[in-house]
């Protein structure tokens, strides 16, 4: 029915950048919040950034003042942009989107991506 799909990930050097892009497909009728959490080995997922459907965002605060969220409502896509990185950034980057879907439009329903690994070598 939906799909996620994220690219953008990779190796990087400490202090450089990344953006993550992630593309909802499938029978949406809308889109409220997208997001990216991730999850370090060993460690539980969290929130890094999201978005709201009409821009109001949330950051974790390890990311603050380094990470970027924007969407583009009418590609169905969220962007995270990734600034100043640090080894500790480190993680699987996953895609989430609260999704209500064609002929369910009473019911809202979260998916997330594959996921795209993010390594940051000192």
């Amino acid at each position: 029915q939906v799909q996620l799909v994220e690219s953008g990930g990779g190796p990087v050097q400490a202090g450089g950048s990344l953006r993550l892009s992630c593309a909802a497909s499938g029978n949406i009728f809308s889109i409220n919040f997208m997001g990216w959490y991730r999850q370090a080995p060993g460690k539980q997922r969290e929130l890094v950034a999201r978005i709201g459907s009409g821009g109001s965002t949330n950051y974790g605060e390890s990311v603050k003042g380094r990470f970027t969220i924007s969407r583009d409502n009418v590609k169905k896509t969220v962007y995270l942009q990734m600034n100043s990185l640090k080894p500790e950034d480190t993680a699987v980057y996953y895609c989430n989107a609260e999704i209500v879907l064609t002929g369910q439009e009473r019911f809202q329903y979260s998916y997330w991506g594959q996921g795209t690994q993010v390594t940051v070598s000192s």
